[in-house]
């Protein structure tokens, strides 16, 4: 039961992100800018996946050329089906990491101002932007190497009768999620200090949540434009879900039992007595 009320939980803060940009929709507007900018370059890029899918696809199974004619286009007509759902998959998994780089300026002051909006903003940890953005490549091109680490296996699985229709796709929408929820609690997460090994250890340490959170938004951005209207809502999700429940503040003078590790506030969900569940 309780996977369950944390993976709802994980829903209810991108709804809480939703309901931010609703009513502050100047913000959500400032957020479409770099969202729909990379979403043009993705679809150009699907257009050209999707015309040279066969042409993949036979290049792919010289195997096959010996082979009965309806067999042999059966077979490549599933190959470039499956060539094209694995780019699809790609470019939603992607798409977070290339947005958040890219418009990076644009989303950290949308986080800031839904952290204002919330109370005070956590500092002591800025960046410069001249190093944040090589960073953030550093850290995306990280996350993407897991991704594939992932997402490789499950696309040849996707060949397996029976399995490659029905696990497969599922063990891929929540490889995906948990990864969006990555990236885009990133900014919110080195806000208070935390590098890359210390936000994968919050994350997976609620990792019911995590997939609450990005399994709903990879649904969504397989819809077309999905992506693009929903990226300032998920920032401002993902920023309220750091500061309420990932990495909530302490209290003046409070400290963890145990104290802090180095590299920031230690993994998973704190003791609600020391931080409290929100502001």
């Amino acid at each position: 039961m309780g996977v369950i009320r944390s993976f709802k939980d994980g829903i209810g803060f991108f709804l809480q992100g939703l309901r931010w940009v609703a009513r502050h929709p100047g913000w959500w507007l400032f957020g479409l800018i770099p969202a729909l900018i990379v979403f043009v370059l993705y679809a150009v890029g699907l257009y050209f996946l999707g015309v040279n899918a066969g042409d993949l696809a036979d290049w792919m199974t010289p195997f096959a050329d010996g082979w009965t004619e309806a067999v042999r286009n059966t077979f490549r007509i599933l190959v470039g089906v499956v060539v094209f759902g694995a780019g699809l998959v790609l470019a939603v998994v992607t798409f977070a990491a290339v947005t958040l780089v890219l418009g990076e300026p644009f989303y950290e002051k949308l986080s800031e101002k839904v952290e204002e909006t919330h109370g005070e903003v956590p500092g002591g940890h800025e960046v410069p932007l001249w190093r944040s953005i090589p960073r953030s490549i550093k850290d995306s091109l990280v996350t993407l190497m897991y991704v594939l680490l992932f997402t490789v296996p499950l696309f040849f699985l996707g060949f397996v009768p029976v399995i490659g229709q029905t696990v497969v796709p599922v063990l891929g929408a929540l490889v995906s999620g948990f990864f969006l929820t990555v990236e885009l609690t990133t900014l919110a997460l080195e806000r208070r200090g935390l590098a890359r090994r210390s936000r994968f250890a919050v994350l997976r340490a609620n990792r019911s949540m995590a997939l609450g959170f990005g399994v709903l938004l990879f649904l969504l951005f397989l819809i077309p434009l999905g992506a693009v209207v929903a990226m300032p809502a998920a920032v401002a999700g993902a920023t309220i879900m750091v500061r309420v429940r990932l990495a909530p503040a302490p209290r003046p003078g409070a400290v963890p039992p145990g104290g802090f590790p180095p590299g920031g506030l230690p993994p998973g969900r704190l003791p609600p007595r020391t931080f409290p569940q929100g502001h």
